[in-house]
This record gives structure tokens, sequence and C-alpha cells, in this order.
């Protein structure tokens, strides 16, 4: 291959896809994954399911096996609401980490490595709506990992990142090391440890992977390796179905699913950025950015306080913290030429992002993750499985509602979105990349619902990301004079902002006779369709 230097210095404008039956995933040869089981017969569940299993494989910097998920899926007449993330280990509790880990939660390796519901989503999901055989939903995951493929840019350089962080951790360097090192851009991978994992989870409709001989790999490396996990855990697990929660906004209503995810930042933040009439303030102006950044710190202070495993919230719900008096109150904080630092208020009372929808008007938000990169680092033995490391998503505050317990859920960041109108579906949306993913809803909502711009273009809009405090990362792209204004009124822009994760967003929007994609060019993405 010729020594490209893969950089691209030119803003790349992308055209949104319009056709009857779509998928938008980060990667490419994953959205094909999924437009073959559509060409094939099958629904837009069974396309995601498909696009889901070869993201494993072709982006496992983001996702792996032993990953979460959640999902919602419009099945012609109603939204329905999946939570397939996993509990504690049932010997996690504040005294386990105390003794094995000083008082801290790890960051990688089997102690933050909680029970994986990914595979068991992808079960329920085809089981309740899928109209293919279950096995034929692996068939391009299994022959992408077994013939290989060519790893793709943006996958390659979060990859290489990675290595020097997560090579000690057992089981990473023989399977995503091959030559000691990351693959190159355009090198080829087989996964072939995955092709195993992956033919025996379709021959027994995941049975295997909860009770059966990858259950056993899992739970044996996990002994060998101090970690917590048993097969009483696995055994034990079960997805959850979930109604959505939701906010009206700019004449739509706006779906997210209930905590333990972080959804329901994106609403609290709408629900303020609407009682502050966002429409009439122009679009990326920084009158209208300094309110939405205002808006975003305000729901994550309450959602970081606030927000846990939805059995364990005690008193305050999701309800208390969407109350319109409530958000009305929140958004008299905010002063409109000056940024600020909020406390939560007292209310009374590393992941892939993937659609699809067909012409019957099935229409599926689907996402997926290991967390950070990789997550813990650890695969399991000729299985295939990298597992998540979702446990450091938990609280060792006793005070806390995410505290950490055995058989309780964590926080979660990864958050599938909807949109509805009426009561009839109208987009199905997310943005991948940790906290960034509320931010993303927000803004993307704001550009389409309040401005009138495009998926496509709403997608590769400049974004900015709050991380605590006053500190803000803009991309390269706001213009100066905004990014100026907002240093005057007191944010404080972080220079490496180009550097940083703006996440990565896939929108299919419903028209009349068919859909419109869109996919963003943060990643590899792609949309495609017939």
């Amino acid at each position: 291959m010729a020594d490209f230097n893969w950089d691209n210095p030119y803003p790349s404008i992308r055209t949104p896809l319009l056709a009857r039956n779509v998928v938008a995933t980060s990667q490419p040869l994953a959205a094909q994954a999924g437009l073959r089981m559509l060409l094939k017969g099958g629904n837009a569940v069974d396309a995601a399911v498909a696009a889901a299993a070869a993201l494993v494989v072709v982006e496992p910097v983001s996702c792996g096996l032993g990953g979460d998920a959640f999902a919602m899926v419009w099945d012609g007449a109603e939204l329905h609401g999946l939570n397939a993330s996993g509990p504690a280990p049932a010997a996690w509790t504040p005294e386990y980490f105390e003794s094995r880990h000083a008082g801290e939660l790890p960051q990688r390796g089997w102690d933050s490595v909680t029970v994986p519901g990914m595979v068991a989503g992808w079960v329920e999901l085809a089981e309740r709506f899928g109209k293919l055989p279950f096995s034929d939903l692996f068939e391009p995951a299994i022959e992408l990992a077994e013939r290989g493929y060519l790893v793709s840019s943006s996958v390659q350089r979060r990859w290489a990142a990675a290595v020097p962080h997560l090579k000690s951790q057992p089981g990473f360097k023989r399977v995503f090391m091959p030559h000691g090192r990351a693959p190159h851009i355009g090198e080829q991978f087989v996964f072939a440890e995955a092709a195993h994992g992956l033919t025996r989870i379709a021959e027994t409709h995941g049975e295997v992977f909860y009770r059966g001989e990858l259950a056993e790999a899992m739970a044996q490396h996990a002994r060998q390796h101090g970690g917590a996990l048993t097969l009483d855990d696995l055994d034990s697990y079960k997805p959850e179905w979930v109604t959505p929660i939701q906010k009206d906004f700019a004449g739509y209503t706006v779906h997210e699913l209930p905590p333990n995810g972080q959804g329901i930042a994106a609403l609290i933040a709408l629900g303020i950025v609407d009682q502050l009439d966002i429409a009439r303030y122009p679009l990326d102006s920084a009158d209208s950015l300094h309110l939405q950044i205002e808006a975003m710190k305000l729901a994550f202070a309450d959602t970081y306080r606030w927000v846990a495993d939805s059995r364990h919230m005690g008193k305050v719900t999701a309800q208390d913290l969407l109350d319109d008096a409530y958000l009305a109150e929140r958004a008299k904080l905010i002063d409109k030429k000056r940024a600020g630092e909020f406390r939560h208020g007292v209310p009374k009372g590393g992941t892939v992002y993937l659609t699809a929808a067909d012409e019957s008007g099935m229409m599926v938000s689907f996402i997926q993750s290991n967390y950070q990169g990789f997550g813990s680092g650890v695969v399991a033995p000729e299985t295939g499985i990298s597992l998540q490391n979702r446990g450091a998503g938990f609280s060792l505050d006793p005070k806390h509602p995410n505290c950490v317990a055995p058989g309780k859920r964590p926080f979660h960041t990864i958050i599938p979105g909807f949109l509805s109108k009426d009561g009839q579906p109208q987009m199905s949306f997310g943005v991948m990349g940790g906290n960034m993913q509320p931010q993303g809803h927000l803004q993307a909502l704001v550009r389409m619902l309040c401005h009138g711009q495009q998926p496509q273009a709403a997608c590769d809009a400049p974004r900015w990301k709050v991380d605590g405090g006053l500190a803000l990362a803009l991309e390269p792209s706001v213009a100066p004079e905004v990014a100026q204004e907002l240093a005057r009124r007191g944010h404080r822009i972080d220079p490496a902002a180009g550097g940083m994760d703006f996440g990565s967003g896939q929108f299919v929007w419903k028209t009349e006779h068919g859909y419109i994609a869109a996919s963003d060019a943060r990643r590899d993405g792609q949309a495609v369709g017939f």
C-alpha cells in the first residue's frame, strides 16, 4: 500500500442518503452487514443486530462481545425501550473495593467488569421483532472475522492510542496486538477468536454466552485473574424492557431511556433551553451556544447527583427532574452574559451507535459499548470476548444513589435517542462518545428543530463540549469571533480542543415515502440503503 498521509486537512462535505430502507453506522462494513439483512427480506431489527455484530469485529476499539447495549424500537404502532446493561457481580460492595483497591474503583482489569448484557439484548430484539433466522444475522460478522478486514483510519488511530494503556491486561496483547503492535491503517486483521464466539452465539441463540462454554470461559478467566464475575452472575442475567421517558420540545417529543443511563441529561437541558426560548437566538451565535452550554452544565449537575439504577434512585425520580416548574427554576440560574458553575438542585418528589429503518415503518435506535475504548482491556481466551469496564461508572460514596452494590446497574453513558411528532415516529438518532452524548443530542436537536437544518448538516456542524467547571472545548470550525465572545463571558476555552472527542452521530429522519439518513464524518461512518 502507498505510504499515504492519512490526515485530511480539508473539510469533507457529505450529502444525506435518501431511501426507503436505510442503515447508518460508524463503520461502512457494518452498515453493509445490516443492508445485507434488508436485501435478504429482513426488517430493521434484523439489520440492526447484524450491524451490531459486525461492529464488534470491525470497530473493536469501541465495542466487544462483552459489552452492554440499549435500544428503542418503533414497531409500527408504539415505541419500546430495552435496557441490556448488566449489573455488578454479587461480590461487589464498597468494602470489596476498600480491601482490594484501597477504596478506588479500577478503570481497567477484571474488577471493572460488570455482567455483559449486550448479547442478551441482541437475542431479545431478534426474538421479539426480527423476521430472519437468528443465525442469519451473524453471517456477515463471522465472515469478516474469519477472512479478516482492512483496518480503517479512525479505528486504527484509537487502537494505537489504547495499546500503551492496555497491553498488560490479560488477553489483550494476544488478540489485539498480533504483530506486537496495533495494526496499521489498511492492514488486514483476522479476528478468529471472535468468529468462534459469534458462531456459538448464533448456533445457540446466545444461550452459550450465559450458561455454556463461553460463560465458563469468562468465569474461569475471572477466577484466574482475581475477578469476581461468576457463572451465577451470568446465569441470572436478563435484559429489561422499559418505558422511555420523554420531553416535548419545539413541537416534537424527544424520547430517551430512563436511568441508569444519562439520556435524562439531554431532556433536562432541552427543557431548560425551551424555558429560555432558544429558537429566537441566531444559529451558531454566541448567545445561542452560551445558553445551550449553561443548560447542559445544569443538566449534568443534577444527573451526576441523582441518577443511578432506577431501582435505587430513592425519593428523586426521573419525573421530578423533568418537571416543568423545577426546570423553570433551574433556568433562572443562568446568566445570559456570564458563564456559571452550578451545583445540583433538589427537585420535589468508547461506544458505537447505529440506526436502521425499513419501508414497513419499523425504526431502530441502538447503541452498544465497551465504555473506555476497548473497555477493561480483558479478553477471555479462545472466545473473542473483550469485556467492558462499566464498573468504573459506580460511586463508592454510600450516600450516593449510584454507590456500588451486588446486582445493581452502574450509571451508564450510552443513550439511544428517538423523536416523534403527534404520536408518530420522526427520527431515530444518537451521538456516541462518553458525556458528549447528551450534549450532542441537545446540539443536533436545536439545529434541526429550531433552525431547520437537514440531518447531515446538523451532523457535520461544529460542536462544543463541557467537561466540568467553566472548561469548554470547541471544535476548530467554531467561528473565531464566537469563541472569543464565549471566552469574554467567562468560559475557559480549552486550547487542546482539536484533539478532543466530539462524538459521532447517526440520524434517520422519516419522510412520507422513506427516510433521510446521515452519518458522521468524525468516524469512518456511512449511511447505506435502497
